[in-house]
């Protein structure tokens, strides 16, 4: 092997290794960000279609931000996202507003799921389509499967 090859070999590593070094890791916080405003393409009274950007990203892991309703109980596996602060337990009150783009986010390990105020963000693998809980009878159009919470 003569000099010059080894040295762009050696060259090649260099670059490599810098380049794994300054971006690091693939982490979880690489997720791609999906909004609530690009859940779905339409929603009317014939119905809703998810986006296309959500068709694309369902079965990988994202991150979706918004704001946790309060619990059914502290010790829950899930709990429901909602793009805006709810105040309220949409299963306590009959005539509570309930929104229409909510994301239930069932949790990577049962936790004491306090709520807060403050936005979270939520990052699991999505899920689409409806499907009713086996344990709850809870029905949801939109999920995150396996999921953790961070305060933003």
């Amino acid at each position: 092997m003569s000099a010059i090859h080894v040295s762009r070999r050696g060259a090649l590593l260099v670059l490599l290794t810098a380049h794994v070094m300054s971006t690091g890791p693939v982490t979880a916080a690489d997720a791609p960000v999906l909004p609530f405003e690009e859940l779905y393409a339409s929603f009317g009274a014939l119905g809703f279609e998810f986006s296309p950007r959500a068709r694309q990203l369902a079965g990988t892991r994202v991150v979706i931000r918004g704001f946790m309703a309060p619990p059914l109980k502290p010790e829950s596996s899930f709990v429901v996202l909602a793009r805006r602060p709810v105040a309220v337990c949409p299963f306590c009150q009959s005539d509570a507003a309930w929104p229409d783009d909510i994301v239930v986010v069932f949790l990577a390990a049962r936790g004491n799921t306090a709520p807060t105020v403050d936005s979270v963000e939520a990052e699991g693998v999505l899920e689409l389509g409806g499907k009713v809980d086996a344990a709850t009878g809870f029905v949801s159009q939109i999920r995150l499967i396996g999921a953790r919470l961070r305060p933003r």
